[in-house]
């Protein structure tokens, strides 16, 4: 991350697509504070040690915070990704913006978002 250019450079699992995207005002003063309250480590997400999450601490995270929630279906960190995916196309952003922006190097990885968007033919025709 480098806060003051406002840019996070993301490394993808899986062979995706790497890429470099913006951070907004309210996350870099968070990341800000963070840095500023947790000088001690390098690491956004520690444990009480101090030391980084693992992927599993990240999964049961998420898999608690579900069932604290009420989903009624067991939560996973992967669906933080696809409700993004979801939230950009029902938003109307380009196929091929969310295929950049996920990191996805088949872009019919990406058209599974953009088939459920409600509004993908709204302006098609002029009245």
């Amino acid at each position: 991350m480098d806060l003051d250019a406002g840019i996070i450079h993301i490394n993808r699992r899986k062979n995706g697509t790497p890429s470099t995207q913006p951070l907004g005002g309210t996350e870099i003063r968070a990341l800000r504070r963070l840095k500023r309250d947790y000088p001690a480590t390098q690491y956004v997400f520690v444990t009480e040690r101090k030391g980084p999450m693992t992927d599993s601490a990240v999964r049961k995270l998420i898999a608690r915070a579900g069932r604290e929630a009420g989903l009624g279906f067991p939560a996973h960190p992967h669906m933080l990704r696809h409700a993004c995916g979801f939230k950009l196309a029902n938003d109307g952003h380009d196929t091929r913006a969310i295929q950049h922006y996920l990191g996805h190097k088949n872009i019919q990885h990406t058209v599974r978002y953009t088939e459920l968007a409600p509004d993908r033919f709204r302006d098609f025709w002029g009245d």
